[in-house]
């Protein structure tokens, strides 16, 4: 599964605790657009049935199809064997850079999720985790202080197998389970 995402400099606020009486304050000057864009895959070993987690960011950047390219350019020098990617219809999936990339790569395939599927799509729960949760109400420095901030939130997940099921299972698409006979 392969999708991307933004997340803005601005905080995205949610409801907090505070003490009665001190409403909490959130930072954030609410005029810019400024986000650091986030391309994240989820990968699952057939054998051993391991997820994994691959990931990169573009700070004030956006990943088009010239950007998609190296991260499945990096995604397949991680993953071994025929490796079937998942994702949506987005345009950066598609055009003459991707189709030229699949050329060279026969060991790629891609496969497109039904239109308007987000549920179907594990690496949204990432999402949702990683900017509802982990970083609701956060106010950065700066690009480069939010872009840190998402890469460590994003490097410790990947380390926690069990977090990692978690979100898959908070998707609608079952988790695949081994054929015996």
């Amino acid at each position: 599964m392969i999708d991307e995402t933004g997340v803005f400099l601005n905080p995205l606020v949610r409801r907090s605790w505070a003490v009665r009486g001190q409403t909490p304050v959130i930072g954030g000057d609410g005029g810019h657009r400024k986000k650091v864009s986030v391309i994240g895959a989820l990968s699952m070993s057939p054998k051993a049935r391991r997820l994994g987690l691959y990931f990169a960011t573009r700070p004030d950047g956006f990943f088009t199809a010239d950007a998609v390219v190296p991260f499945l350019r990096d995604l397949l020098t991680h993953l071994r064997g025929k490796v079937v990617v998942l994702w949506d219809g987005g345009s950066n999936h598609q055009g003459p850079l991707i189709r030229a990339f699949l050329q060279r790569n026969r060991r790629l395939a891609l496969e497109r999720l039904p239109a308007y599927a987000p549920d179907l799509n594990p690496v949204e729960v990432v999402w949702s985790w990683l900017k509802y949760g982990q970083l609701a109400n956060y106010v950065p420095d700066g690009i480069k202080e939010l872009d840190n901030e998402i890469l460590d939130r994003l490097i410790e997940l990947r380390c926690d197998p069990n977090l990692l099921r978690n979100l898959w299972d908070g998707s609608d698409l079952p988790f695949p389970h081994l054929r015996t006979g």
